[in-house]
């Protein structure tokens, strides 16, 4: 049990921001991103960014804006 609550520490905390930013390396994009804990946050979601630069997560309103 210790492993998984390390484990879960090392992790980003969800919906802690309002905005994000990230890179084509973080491409296909999805709220909660796949370095952030996922039990205490809402259901996984892609958001199409790579057309105009920034997607707006439909469950939690965060912003995020691709830079190169």
């Amino acid at each position: 049990m210790a492993v998984a609550t390390a484990a879960a520490s090392s992790k980003a905390q969800p919906n802690a921001q309002k905005t994000y930013q990230v890179t084509r390396a973080d491409l296909p994009l999805s709220c909660p991103m796949p370095q952030m804990m996922v039990w205490c946050s809402h259901p996984k979601v892609y958001l199409p960014i790579e057309t105009t630069g920034k997607a707006k997560c439909p469950y939690c309103g965060a912003d995020y804006e691709l830079v190169n």
